[in-house]
Formats: C-alpha cells, sequence, structure tokens
C-alpha cells in the first residue's frame, strides 16, 4: 500500500496511517530502515533512560487524536492530592526519619481519563491497539516479549493537566512508559528527570534528598511537543511535571504496556487515579 507524505495508507482502517511512516518506518520492522531506527532507539534509551521522536504522529492524526483527546478531557477524575504524596507513590512509612524521602510529601494535581472511556473508533485508542506499534516498542525496549495492560481502567489513558497542575517528583511502578504528548500548556508543563538516578541495590536517597531540597545540577528537561512519542524508563529516574501556567489543558496520552501479561493497578492506585474500581 503506498504511503502519502503525512505517512498515511491508502487503507483507511490501518491504524498505521496515524503514523509518519517516511520518518518513522515501522510497518516492517525487519526492513535496513526500521532496523536502523531501532538500534537508536535503544542506544538512547540505554544511555540516557529516555528515547524522544519528535513528529512520530502525523499531521492529520496529531489533529485528530487532539479534538478527541479535547472531547474526552471533562470526564478526567482529578487525583489532587494536597495532603501530598511521596516520590515512591506508597504509603508515608514512619519508619524512616522525618527528612527521609520516603516521608517527604509533595503537592500533586492530575486528572486521568480512564482506558474504558476512550470510545473504540477513537484514533488514540486504534494506535494503541495496533499490533504493530507493540511490536516495535517490544523491539526498542528488548525485554523480550511485551504485553498491554489487562487494567480496564488503566491499559491507556488520556492525562489532563489544568492552570495550578502539576505531578510530584516520583519514581513509575513499572520498567518504562510509553507516552504521546497530544497538547501543550502555555507555559511550564516541563517534563524534567535526574537520568537513571536509581540502580540495584542503591536508592542513592542522599541524592533523592538533594533534589527534593531544590537541587537542580542533575536536571534534565527533556523537549517534548505535540506529536512526539516517548520511552522512558521511569522505575530508575525520577522524574515530575513542572506546574502548568496559562489557560489551555496540557493532554498527554499514557500506553500501557509490560512484560507480564496480566498487569492491573492496585485497588489503591484506582481509587486515587480514577475515583472507582471499575
Amino acid at each position: 500500500m503506498a504511503a502519502n507524505a503525512a505517512g498515511a495508507t491508502d487503507e483507511p482502517s490501518d491504524p498505521a496511517r496515524f503514523v509518519d511512516l517516511e520518518r518513522y518506518p515501522i510497518r516492517d520492522l525487519a526492513a535496513p530502515a526500521a532496523e536502523t531506527l531501532i538500534a537508536r532507539c535503544r542506544a538512547e534509551l540505554r544511555a540516557t533512560g529516555a528515547c524522544v521522536l519528535p513528529g512520530f504522529l502525523s499531521e492529520a492524526a496529531l489533529a485528530r487524536m487532539t479534538e478527541e483527546g479535547r472531547a474526552v478531557a471533562p470526564s478526567a477524575h482529578w487525583n489532587a492530592s494536597g495532603a501530598g504524596g511521596t516520590a515512591y507513590l506508597e504509603a508515608l512509612d514512619a519508619s524512616f526519619p522525618e527528612d527521609h524521602p520516603r516521608r517527604r510529601l509533595q503537592r500533586s494535581s492530575v486528572g486521568a481519563v480512564a482506558y474504558d472511556l476512550i470510545q473504540a473508533d477513537h484514533a488514540l485508542r486504534q494506535l494503541y491497539e495496533w499490533a504493530g506499534l507493540m511490536d516495535f516498542i517490544e523491539r526498542v525496549v528488548d525485554r523480550g516479549p511485551i504485553y498491554r495492560y489487562a487494567d480496564p481502567l488503566g491499559a491507556l489513558n488520556v492525562a489532563v493537566m489544568r492552570q495550578g497542575d502539576r505531578l510530584l517528583w516520583h519514581y513509575d511502578q513499572t520498567d518504562f512508559v510509553t507516552s504521546i504528548l497530544l497538547q501543550g500548556c502555555k507555559a511550564g508543563g516541563a517534563f524534567e528527570y535526574v537520568p537513571m538516578i536509581r540502580q540495584p541495590g542503591n536508592e542513592n536517597y542522599d541524592r533523592v534528598r538533594r533534589l527534593l531540597d531544590g537541587d537542580r545540577s542533575e536536571v534534565v528537561q527533556l523537549d517534548i511537543r505535540p506529536g512526539t512519542f516517548v520511552f522512558f524508563e521511569g522505575r530508575q529516574s525520577i522524574h515530575r511535571v513542572s506546574p502548568i501556567e496559562g489557560e489551555t489543558d496540557r493532554l498527554i496520552a499514557l500506553l500501557g504496556f509490560d512484560t507480564r501479561p496480566d498487569t492491573c493497578s492496585s485497588d489503591r492506585l484506582k481509587m486515587r487515579r480514577y475515583g472507582r474500581l471499575g
């Protein structure tokens, strides 16, 4: 099937049409161009804990996904934790000293549109459920077979952040995260992280403490614009989204994959993120 200048195919039901295939030739992963892309992505991810693919979506796909994202945004459940949360996304552990990172509470506020609220005919959901995208991700992360989340709420989300919202410094509870920015805010909303600060057997609590105290000497800021696909090693790299400024909401799609076929969020996380268990 021929591809047009934006990377779309002639087949209207093919989710590959949402990707700029000229820039990111992921339809045939055995082709030399795809192998070169995969090798580059793997190297970047391993070296920095992140891999950024600007312009991953075609222009038409980005426009459609943004429109559909705006349509579902009002159904987002807001987790505005005024009492705060820790960088480890766990209940506060009083066995640690008061100034320890595991007891440091931070403000966080973000809305989440659950998977079951994203319609089957929405472009984002079609792309997420496309086997070709999962095969590409599997090749890049290089951890053996991967699977879509089994969670009917958490498999695919649209995260919504409004003026004043922020996402606390934290580690993810899965090995890797994939995302697509659909709409940026007017100002703020920067994705910041400290690459691979957490190592097997070494939490580097002193470095985390300095970061939480305001030391930005190790902070890296990713240049993420609408239409960008991002791979991120969130379990090892502490990260945050800086406060949102202006009246334009920040919309980002979070695509859930894991190395286990039965991954689901805990009931505690579901209640915090979606306000319900199902």
